[in-house]
């Protein structure tokens, strides 16, 4: 599927996973570039990366992650980008990102606690808090009000640790509410395999040598269809349509869901 589609990728030294969303199709045309960006953590970002930023316009970057994971390890971003944190899983428990998490102080528990298949039923069950739990509703209801704000003037980033759960949801959500067919969706979630998976050398290797099986960081740092299928099934059984996720789960108005899709749609060009 991916070799359809056009590549998105803003290749950063210091910051991985990222692309934007724009050209993209969905209804009624190409989701606009250079709009919406989605990347993995920017606590690395250089100073030629930042200046990479400014030159794409990014104007307010959308932090998804805990308040521990932002205080351990804070974005570094050009003075004049607006920093936004919004924790959608501060309603929920700790999940895979928290297992990861005990690897430098508890190696041996990380084979525990995603040994035997847990890790897959984890960001399956993370991927279904995404569509239900009221700080999610919230902090995806504050980025895509800022996304349709009048006054709201460049593009935005949003971004978690990896890029692929918290993030992957709201690319996924966004692009189904703009008219993108399964197709499209599942591609620009399943592109994180290849854009994120092959630079995690340092820490399997540091996984490896503190005992930890390689295998199961390599799985948590992984994206699988039935993670988004997990959230797409609750999605329909709780609400029905996409839109009414849009409306009834995350808040949104018919207005601002109108605004969202007049300011990111544009008419298919070469």
């Amino acid at each position: 599927m991916s070799s359809t589609l056009p590549d998105r990728r803003i290749m950063l030294a210091s910051a991985a996973n990222m692309r934007d969303l724009g050209s993209l199709p969905v209804e009624g045309g190409v989701f606009a570039p250079g709009k919406v960006y989605r990347s993995a953590s920017l606590a690395q970002l250089n100073d030629t990366d930042q200046c990479t930023f400014v030159d794409l316009g990014i104007a307010e970057v959308f932090d998804l992650r805990t308040k521990a994971e932002r205080e351990a390890q804070p974005d570094r971003l050009p003075s004049g980008i607006d920093l936004v944190g919004v924790d959608v899983l501060a309603d929920g428990q700790g999940g895979v990102a928290a297992a990861v998490g005990t690897l430098a102080t508890d190696p041996a528990a990380v084979n525990d606690l995603l040994g035997g298949g847990k890790v897959q039923d984890m960001l399956a069950d993370t991927y279904r808090s995404l569509v239900t739990l009221p700080s999610a509703h919230a902090g995806y209801r504050e980025l895509f009000q800022a996304i349709s704000a009048p006054d709201h003037d460049g593009a935005v980033l949003f971004h978690c640790t990896a890029g692929k759960d918290r993030t992957g949801w709201a690319a996924a959500s966004l692009l189904l509410l703009l008219g993108a067919d399964e197709a499209t969706v599942q591609s620009d979630y399943l592109q994180t395999n290849d854009a994120l998976v092959p630079t995690l050398g340092p820490l399997l290797k540091n996984a490896t040598a503190k005992g930890v099986d390689p295998d199961l960081i390599r799985e948590a740092f992984s994206v699988r269809i039935e993670y988004l299928d997990a959230a797409q099934e609750v999605v329909a059984s709780q609400h029905g349509t996409i839109e009414e996720y849009f409306s009834s789960g995350v808040g949104l108005d018919s207005r601002t869901i109108d605004t969202i899709r007049e300011r990111l749609i544009t008419t298919a060009t070469a």
